[in-house]
C-alpha cells in the first residue's frame, strides 16, 4: 500500500481536480492532515488505522493544546472528515471512524475594518515615483476600491483586466475568481484604473517575462525571489504570494503609524463593505460585489447591469472619499 504522504497527496489532487476545491484550500487541506500524520507518528498509530476517539482527540483537545481556536479547528474537522470519506469511498478503509465528526463551536467573527484616514495614510505611503511604489500602490487601491481578498488579488492575470469604454472615456472592470474558484466581475473605482494603467505602462514591468503556459500573464509581478534560480523566475513563479501582501500592508502601515489591528487585506475588505452599507447601496448589489453567497440573490446575478454596479462603486467606495496619488487626475477625467 501506498505510504501516508502519498496518500494524502492523492486524496489533495482528488479533490482540486474532481471537486473543484481551490488551490489555496488544497494547501491547507495538505497542511492539516500532515499534521494529523505526525500526531499518527509520535502516538505510534497508522493514518488509516485510528479508531473514532483517537480522531476526536487530535481535532479536540490535541489542537486546543497546540492553541487553534474553534473556528480554526473547524476548518480542520471538514478536511479530516471529507479525507477518511474519501478513504472510505476508495477502499483504503474498511469503516468511516471521521463520519458525523462533530464541529466545535464558534462563535460569528466579526473583523476589523481599516478607518478611511488610515487608508489615506497607507495608500500614499508607498509613493508612485519607483516601479515598486507604484507597484504596492495599485495593489492597495485594488484590495480598498474593489474589496478583493489576497487570494483573488495575487491569482489577478492581464486578461482579468477588462477595458470598456463608457460616456467617452476608457473604464476598467475587473473578472474576479474567489472562493471555490467562482467568478464574478467588479467595476473598478477611477483611481484603481489610473494606478493599474500606469502599472502596466512602467517601462520596468518589460522587464519580466510574465508570460503564462495558457498565453495569458501574470499580472502583479514579485520582483526578486533568492529561492528560485534566475533562469526559472518567468511565468507563474512571478505570482506574489498571499504573505507577501500581508508584509507589504504591514510594513506600509508601520511606517505610516496605523494601528496593527486595523491592517491588513481583511481590514480593507470590510472597510468596502462598510461604505457600500453606510453609502445604501442595495443589499443585493453589495453581495455581486462582494462575491458574497446567498440563495436568494443568485438567480438574479446574470441580471445585474454592470452599469448599476458601476454608479453604485463611483458613488460609495472608500476611494472616493480619500486622497489617492491619482485623486487630482481622476478629477480632471471626471
Amino acid at each position: 500500500m501506498a505510504d501516508s504522504i502519498e496518500i494524502i497527496q492523492n486524496f489533495i489532487n482528488y479533490i482540486e481536480t474532481s471537486e473543484g476545491l481551490a488551490s489555496s484550500t488544497g494547501d491547507k487541506y495538505m497542511g492539516y492532515l500532515l499534521r494529523l500524520d505526525e500526531y499518527c507518528q509520535d502516538n505510534d498509530d497508522q493514518l488509516l488505522q485510528l479508531d473514532r476517539e483517537t480522531i476526536e482527540h487530535f481535532t479536540g483537545l490535541h489542537l486546543h493544546e497546540l492553541g487553534l481556536a474553534p473556528r480554526s479547528r473547524k476548518a480542520v474537522v471538514s478536511c479530516v472528515r471529507k479525507f477518511y470519506t474519501w478513504c472510505y469511498t476508495n477502499g483504503l478503509i474498511s469503516e468511516d471512524n471521521a463520519r458525523d465528526l462533530k464541529q466545535p463551536k464558534a462563535g460569528r467573527r466579526i473583523g476589523n475594518k481599516i478607518e478611511l484616514d488610515s487608508m489615506e495614510k497607507l495608500i500614499m505611503a508607498p509613493g508612485i515615483d519607483t516601479f515598486l511604489g507604484l507597484r504596492d500602490t495599485a495593489m492597495l487601491s485594488v484590495l480598498s476600491g474593489c474589496g478583493l481578498r489576497a487570494s483573488a488579488l495575487v491569482n489577478l492575470n492581464e486578461s482579468s483586466l477588462i477595458f470598456i469604454k463608457e460616456n467617452g472615456r476608457e473604464r476598467l472592470y475587473i473578472k474576479v475568481i474567489a472562493k471555490g474558484d467562482k467568478e464574478r466581475i467588479v467595476p473598478a473605482p477611477d483611481d484603481v484604473w489610473a494606478l493599474v494603467r500606469a502599472y502596466l505602462g512602467h517601462t520596468e514591468l518589460n522587464e519580466f517575462d510574465r508570460s503564462l503556459e495558457d498565453g495569458d500573464k501574470v499580472l502583479f509581478v514579485k520582483t526578486r525571489d533568492r529561492t528560485i534560480p534566475l533562469n526559472e523566475f518567468n511565468g507563474a513563479n512571478l505570482r506574489l504570494k498571499r504573505k507577501a501582501i500581508n508584509n507589504m500592508i504591514n510594513k506600509y502601515g508601520e511606517l505610516a503609524g496605523i494601528p496593527s489591528n486595523q491592517l491588513g487585506p481583511h481590514a480593507m475588505r470590510h472597510l468596502y463593505g462598510t461604505e457600500l452599507t453606510e453609502g445604501d447601496v442595495d443589499v443585493v448589489a453589495r453581495q455581486v460585489l462582494m462575491g458574497h453567497e446567498d440563495v436568494k440573490s443568485q438567480a438574479i446575478y446574470n441580471h445585474m447591469a454592470l452599469r448599476k454596479l458601476r454608479k453604485e462603486v463611483d458613488r460609495a467606495n472608500p476611494l472616493s472619499k480619500i486622497r489617492t496619488p491619482v485623486t487630482e487626475l481622476v478629477k480632471e477625467l471626471q
